[in-house]
């Protein structure tokens, strides 16, 4: 059998596809595919391995678990995206991975409030300011963040709880600020119970992610900011397995007088332009 014939036929067959979008798309995905599958001279065994290998990362995920992300994320396929379509000004804010524990709907919060709400940790502040490129305040930004406890879980990983921890969504002042108290980030491993986790035993890579706080803000007129901050010092920042950290985004949680810790963190967004980025 002809094996690049084969491609060529497959792919021909998405020649009258009417969105030239997912033409494109499709046709470079059986194209790359069936060099994969030359590349590494594929058996049919291990093909069907890695068919059961997907489907049960499908059955995996449930409304609280998204193992297809976390496969994406250790693949390095979801930083990729976010670096394809960065496309901000220099001086912006760096985006990095969504992760799989963001939710919807997070309870809102006012300045200073304590997000944590019951979260194991030692206590923290964060503090900060939301600003345009040109240095302008962005009041009225929605800042939606969560983040683990001292256990390495996220509230939508633990059973039997009953309300949200250690995620909010606020608004940022007149003058781009924000407030909250919180917990200090720990490293936690992503979870390893699954798919995922076999997969990094299998190749011997760490699961460690270094101690981080999420952050997605957005705003009228400018675009969406899928970010972290991680804590300066922590020993996985040069190992993550998801391939989030960027040196603009490592920080310092500076203890205070009273032992507490803070955070001063400010966020550049990038204004809209006519191009979405799907940020």
């Amino acid at each position: 059998m002809d094996t690049d014939a084969l491609t060529d036929e497959v792919a021909s067959r998405f020649a009258d596809t009417p969105d030239a979008r997912l033409k494109e798309i499709m046709t470079a995905l059986v194209r790359h595919l069936h060099a994969f599958a030359r590349e590494v001279r594929l058996g049919e065994d291990e093909w069907f391995r890695g068919i059961d290998f997907l489907t049960r990362t499908g059955q995996a995920c449930d409304a609280k678990r998204q193992e297809f992300i976390l496969l994406s994320d250790v693949l390095g396929l979801s930083m990729q995206t976010v670096a394809i379509n960065a496309g901000r000004a220099a001086d912006c804010t760096e985006s990095t991975v969504f992760g799989p524990f963001h939710v919807p709907g997070a309870p809102h919060a006012e300045h200073g409030d304590d997000i944590a709400r019951g979260a194991r940790g030692s206590p923290c502040v964060v503090r900060g300011r939301v600003r345009g490129t040109r240095g302008e305040a962005v009041q009225g930004a929605t800042i939606d963040v969560w983040q683990a406890d001292d256990d390495g879980l996220y509230d939508v990983q633990k059973t039997g709880l009953d309300h949200a921890q250690a995620r909010a969504v606020l608004h940022s002042r007149d003058d781009g600020s924000f407030e909250f108290r919180s917990i200090v980030p720990q490293p936690y491993p992503i979870p390893t119970d699954g798919p995922v986790g076999e997969l990094l035993a299998a190749t011997r890579r760490s699961a460690w992610r270094p101690a981080h706080l999420h952050f997605m803000i957005q705003a009228e007129g400018y675009e969406r900011l899928i970010t972290h901050v991680f804590r300066r010092g922590d020993p996985h920042l040069h190992d993550d397995p998801v391939f989030g950290v960027r040196r603009s985004l490592v920080a310092d949680w500076a203890v205070q007088p009273d032992g507490t810790a803070r955070l001063d963190f400010d966020f550049v967004l990038q204004q809209t332009t006519s191009r979405d980025l799907g940020a």
